[in-house]
Parts: C-alpha cells; structure tokens; sequence
C-alpha cells in the first residue's frame, strides 16, 4: 500500500534568518555527478558517483522590509551560506551552498511578487 507526507508548517532558514512566513514552496535536490566507469568488455554502460552537486530551490514572497525576504538575500548573493529546510520531522541542510543569482523585482500588476532563488553546491545532511 502506497503512503505519502503532507506537508504541514515547514520552516526555512537562510543564513540563520527564518523565512518560513515568506516561503510558498521548497524543491531539495541531493545529487553526485555520474561519473562513467565502463571498461573494454562491458556489454552496458556503469558509473559510479562523483562530487556532491546538491540543489535547493525556494519561492520566496518578495518583501523589502528589514530582516525579510531581500535584505536577507541581497549580501548572498555570490557568496556561500547555510540554508535548512525542515520538513516532516527531517532536518535537510546545505553547508556552504553558493547563491548566483535573486531577482530584484519580479512583479505582475495585481499579484503578489514572487521570486525563485535556487542555493547550489554545498554539503548536503539529513537528520
């Protein structure tokens, strides 16, 4: 029989500031490079697995105000930081994850602004 999580009340933290409140969604990729290690004789491709390429991608309310969603992230950018999801009961961090990228306004009349910033690299752990 088939089961799944509902996710209720996560929290997210960036750099230590909680964004939680600003928070609508949350993809945590765990991923190693593939790295092929096929020989002469093989009748299949085999690989085995390289570095960490961890990912994590969260769509934030844009907010300007102080210690909210760009005064967080603005010193971020192109730098490294510590970024924690804790979802169901499981903590899931990236240490020293590298931010390239925010959108500064990404606004629609009549609409919420919404920015998708994605943390990538960094030691990835799960307790």
């Amino acid at each position: 029989m088939s089961s799944s999580t509902y996710l209720s009340n996560p929290a997210v933290t960036v750099n230590s500031v909680d964004l939680s409140n600003q928070c609508t969604a949350a993809t945590f990729t765990h991923r190693f490079d593939q790295l092929e290690n096929t020989t002469f004789g093989q009748t299949a491709r085999t690989y085995q697995a390289g570095l960490g390429n961890h990912e994590l991608t969260l769509t934030l309310y844009q907010s300007y105000v102080a210690t909210e969603t760009y005064q967080t992230l603005d010193s971020l950018v192109g730098a490294t930081t510590t970024v924690t999801v804790n979802a169901a009961g499981t903590v899931f961090t990236l240490t020293g994850c590298y931010l390239t990228e925010m959108p500064v306004v990404s606004a629609t009349l009549g609409e919420l602004s919404t920015i998708d910033i994605t943390f990538v690299g960094g030691t990835y752990t799960a307790v």
